[in-house]
């Protein structure tokens, strides 16, 4: 007798970024930063009532993030992390296994995993040579069973970001009939005026739901919460299938004050939009390939050599991230770690 679905055989594990003991660890694309401290005493504060459920509705931090971003609180769904939030979409789009999500690949890495969780289809499209969302590819690949489409901008781990006017016309190609995601979990680090915040392009667009979180650019990684913000029933749909207390009361005070220490938080960006413009500089000298990033990580298209750099930089205390046979993402961290990141690399002559 069969009791568990026999696809999850196949299913791909997520890997984590390795942590080890003595080395700097470059491969989670987290801020090396603790939160400041008035957001450590919220986190505190709420961890003192932790023999309480937390808020079901999470009311309190859906009512700040809806003052933060000028939108309707209904608009707005939060979630145990936009990973979450990603399951969640394929749950409320896909019902049948000939459902189809389509991402571009490579992408995230939890996309795959997602989609087969939710017993649905992965259609991937292959990036452009430049590590690039080819939107025209997947604007052809959309079908009557397409039921979602998975965007990240600035694209992990490559570093890619989708511009306004390609946004547009990749939303225009498909039209109404199709959720369409896109995923801004770096969006606090984005530079280029040519890249769009997808919520300004909600109202034109009502199939249009845009992820985003507090693990990066707000540094609760440890705490897991991130939000979508879409048409109220897409939102609705979304809090409907969430697992129910799933975001901690931790995390919604910890969200909260980070919210209201937002100045600070955010001042700190500016300083890896600097680092990573040297680190991809004193890269490219080194000969290596490496696209523009609008992310907190730069991206190293080794092929099948990225196992051999990950060795290399690890027997120097350095951690990075392959994607094997693709490539490497590597975070952009202080001036002190990525000095050890150039070092590192710059010796590597597999």
């Amino acid at each position: 007798m069969t009791l568990i679905r026999a696809d999850l055989d196949s299913l791909p594990a997520y890997v984590p970024g390795r942590a080890v003991p003595g080395s700097i660890k470059l491969a989670s694309n987290e801020v090396p930063l603790p939160p400041p401290p008035a957001v450590l005493a919220a986190i505190a504060e709420a961890a003192a009532g932790a023999n309480r459920y937390p808020d079901l509705a999470v009311s309190a931090l859906t009512d700040r993030l809806a003052k933060e971003l000028d939108v309707a609180p209904e608009r707005i769904a939060v979630g145990c992390g936009s990973v979450s939030l990603c399951q969640q979409l394929v749950q409320i789009t896909c019902r049948e296994t000939s459902d189809e999500v389509v991402f571009a690949w490579r992408s995230f890495e939890a996309y795959p995993i997602v989609t087969q969780i939710g017993a649905a289809t992965a259609r991937t499209v292959p990036l452009t040579p430049d590590f690039r969302h080819d939107l025209d590819a997947m604007a052809a690949a959309v079908n009557p069973a397409t039921r979602l489409i998975l965007l990240c901008s600035p694209n992990n781990p490559t570093g890619t970001a989708i511009t306004r006017d390609e946004l547009e016309r990749f939303l225009a190609a498909v039209g109404p009939d199709v959720l369409v995601a896109l995923d801004e979990a770096y969006f606090e680090y984005v530079t280029d005026p040519d890249v769009p915040d997808g919520l300004t392009l909600l109202d034109a667009h009502p199939n249009l739901v845009v992820l985003r979180t507090f693990s990066k650019a707000y540094r609760l990684a440890g705490l897991r919460v991130g939000y979508a913000v879409g048409a109220p029933e897409v939102t609705q749909a979304l809090r409907k299938v969430c697992s129910p207390f799933s975001v901690s009361s931790v995390a919604q005070a910890g969200a909260i004050a980070a919210l209201d220490n937002a100045a600070e938080l955010l001042a700190s960006c500016a300083e890896v939009m600097s680092e990573r413009v040297r680190v991809r500089d004193a890269l490219l000298a080194a000969g290596f390939t490496v696209p523009p990033t609008q992310a907190n990580f730069v991206w190293l298209a080794l092929g099948e050599r990225s196992n051999a750099f990950a060795a290399h930089c690890l027997d120097r205390k350095v951690v990075v991230r392959p994607f094997s046979p693709d490539g490497v993402r590597v975070t952009v961290s202080s001036p002190e770690e990525n000095d050890a990141l150039l070092a590192a690399a710059t010796s590597f002559a597999g």
